[in-house]
């Protein structure tokens, strides 16, 4: 009965390799949130640089608004990131130990991330555009 208890749980190969998986994305959610502070402190430098400038005339605007949006979703994202991370590498866990082999894997987390940046990212862009001008 031991002995089938032990060849039914997966290969220590497979438990790294989901742990390796684990890593990545708390580094990706790490990064989101790093990002998402030097985004939000962006306008805070732009607030600055306008200072420094001398642009006494100039009314001194609230630029910074949407880049502590823009930084605030990436910070919320890097959360999001690292809740769902974890949460897909307990049941994966679950699963190994129960002993599925070749465990199903979604790629959805991947791509809802990269659609999510490249919107902000698109926003961003428009943002930078219109306070140039």
């Amino acid at each position: 009965m031991a002995n089938q208890e032990t060849t039914s749980k997966a290969a220590l190969s497979d438990y790294l390799a989901a742990e390796r998986t684990l890593l990545a994305w708390i580094r990706t959610g790490l990064a989101l949130m790093g990002f998402g502070f030097v985004v939000a402190r962006f306008g805070l430098f732009l607030q600055q640089l306008q200072l420094v400038r001398g642009d006494k005339g100039a009314t001194l605007v609230h630029v910074y608004g949407e880049s502590l949006w823009f930084g605030t979703a990436l910070i919320g994202a890097g959360i999001l990131v690292n809740v769902l991370a974890g949460f897909h590498h307990i049941q994966l866990v679950r699963a190994l130990d129960r002993g599925a082999k070749g465990a199903s894997h979604s790629a959805k987390l991947g791509v809802a991330v990269a659609v999510f940046l490249a919107l902000v990212g698109m926003a961003m862009a428009i943002y930078l555009i219109s306070i140039r001008s």
